[in-house]
């Protein structure tokens, strides 16, 4: 799918020049313009269900148009409609913990509380807490903390990552699940559904910034916030969810006469059994803002000219935060400037350059997805109602985050080695002499946050750029310069510093953009299938569907 260079000219005679194959660079420039339209102030951050989302979605349409692309939303639309609630928990609602000793909870200070229900008043009164180490429930690990222990109507409070996260060598924990490498039994989301599933009052994270991957002010970001898909009158979510700080977390146990360090090494054991937070009891009631809105994806496509129904799918999150509490100075709106509005850069850019090259074989889609930022719910949305079924997706290619500092010797790849899709990256990256390292900061459980994980956990090979998953090794400065760069973006990471700046040197993720050309490139004009790693957790779901695929 090489664009060719046609004949040329000379001394008015028309000369048949060879055909040379000339690759599509993504430019810099334009990825910029592209973030600083975006993260701009008439754009408000860009949170779905806003004025900002209308801005975002009619400035997406009319560069997919501008670009040449075909609609690939249902009934032939550019979107697909994506149902959500939105809800907002009013600051001045009461929170207490009372008992053996009163303990003052502050929402946003140290305990931040959201719903995805869609009642406007949430009531616990006197529920029990109940400590369930990391909630794991893993059959295949002969791992359970719950134990039978029925948690219904209680508060349950977790710990954060895997039970392995913090194991040493003679522990039950050690080496059961991925070691410093989160599973999905670490992440956040896995411990509010498992307290849904067990019919909890509400469900308390401790926060901890090492095995969450993220300090307080991005817990807090939400400011009582939060969304979800619509779901049917059967669906079991929470009626409350949140993360404590961990001072607080500590005082708690304290005051219910517990050692929460003890419990942490107890919770390393196969043997652990929930502990009763023993004469505390939590209150709350939290009158509740609920909106029902409806968000959009934005996709579109290059249809293939032999096997339109075989896909590679390209995307990245077009939401950020929105507008939030005043920062120090002042600041309001979140711009999400490279998270992940470079991303979506990234994306413009591979549409123009790959409707810059011949036709593809196979139909290329380039997703923006929404509300990502609230819990992969576009992309999810998307898996259910896909434009083209899952088991003929090919793959994923997936840009969440990219690096802002030039040029790099490394590429830095979430979940290295879960599948074949690795190979195609390094063939790319040894073509600019760049090497594929896997994540630096496995613990953070990236592989599961970002919207590539929606149709991955139902079988679809993914490649996931992210530049949260370690320093780049640059060109100018090296591994140091480059764990300087990721240390100073960290700080503004959903914050609203996130913006736009005029010093970027985006060719760094412009070469990474290069790099998904390249794989897509190969995907879309080849028979390949790639595959998941035959131990992978995911392998055995897309088997099911092999003879859907040639």
């Amino acid at each position: 799918m090489r664009a060719i260079i046609p004949s040329l000219a000379v001394a008015g005679l028309a000369l048949a020049a060879p055909a040379i194959a000339q690759t599509p660079k993504a430019s810099p420039a334009r990825m910029s313009a592209i973030v600083k339209t975006i993260a701009s102030p008439p754009f408000q951050g860009r949170s779905p269900g806003t004025e900002g989302e209308n801005r975002t979605v009619d400035y997406l349409i009319k560069q997919m148009k501008a670009l040449g692309l075909q609609p690939a939303g249902p009934d032939g639309q550019w979107t697909q409609k994506v149902p959500m609630i939105r809800t907002q928990i009013n600051p001045d609602g009461k929170l207490s913990i009372t008992g053996t000793q009163a303990i003052a909870l502050k929402q946003g200070d140290n305990i931040n509380l959201t719903t995805v229900r869609p009642d406007k008043l949430v009531t616990i009164k006197n529920a029990p807490m109940v400590f369930v180490g990391y909630g794991v429930d893993a059959p295949e690990a002969n791992w359970d903390d719950f134990k039978n222990v029925d948690v219904a109507g209680k508060v349950v409070v977790f710990l954060v990552n895997d039970p392995d996260f913090k194991a040493v060598k003679g522990e039950d924990a050690y080496g059961r699940f991925g070691g410093r490498r989160m599973t999905y039994y670490g992440r956040w989301t896995y411990k509010f559904e498992e307290a849904a599933r067990r019919g909890a009052a509400a469900a308390l994270i401790i926060h901890d910034t090492d095995a969450a991957g993220y300090g307080w002010q991005t817990v807090s970001a939400s400011n009582g916030e939060n969304y979800d898909i619509l779901h049917g009158p059967d669906a079991r979510t929470i009626p409350l969810q949140g993360w404590i700080r961990g001072d607080l977390a500590k005082r708690m146990f304290a005051a219910a006469g517990l050692d929460l360090a003890k419990l942490r090494v107890e919770a390393r054991s196969a043997s652990f059994h929930p502990v009763e937070l023993k004469g505390l009891r939590f209150n709350a009631d939290l009158p509740v803002t609920v909106h029902h809105i409806e968000s959009r994806n934005v996709i579109g496509k290059i249809a293939g000219k032999t096997h339109p129904d075989e896909a590679i799918m390209i995307g990245a999150h077009w939401d950020a935060y929105g507008i939030g509490k005043p920062d120090a100075q002042g600041r309001t709106m979140r711009p999400g400037a490279n998270d992940d509005g470079l991303g979506i850069a990234g994306v413009l850019e591979l549409a123009r350059m790959f409707k810059a090259s011949p036709e593809p074989d196979r139909t290329l889609l380039f997703a923006a997805w929404t509300g990502e930022e609230r819990g992969l719910l576009g992309s999810e949305y998307y898996a259910e109602h896909p434009y083209i079924p899952l088991a003929k997706t090919v793959a994923d290619l997936n840009m969440d985050i990219l690096q802002t500092a030039g040029p790099a010797k490394n590429v830095v790849l979430v979940g290295k080695g879960n599948s074949t899709l690795d190979k195609d990256l390094e063939e790319a990256a040894a073509t600019q002499g760049r090497t594929v390292v896997p994540e630096t900061f496995t613990e953070r459980g990236l592989f599961f946050r970002a919207d590539h994980f929606s149709v991955a956990r139902r079988g679809v090979p993914s490649l996931l750029i992210m530049a949260l998953g370690g320093p780049p090794d640059l060109r100018q400065g090296g591994l140091k310069a480059g764990q300087a760069w990721l240390d100073d973006y960290m700080k503004c990471y959903h914050q609203t510093c996130d913006s736009w700046s005029k010093d970027w040197d985006l060719r760094g993720a412009a070469q990474d953009v290069d790099l998904l050309y390249d794989v897509g490139e190969k995907l879309a004009d080849s028979r390949q299938w790639p595959k998941w790693r035959p131990d992978f957790a995911f392998a055995k779901i897309r088997a099911k569907t092999a003879d859907q695929r040639q």
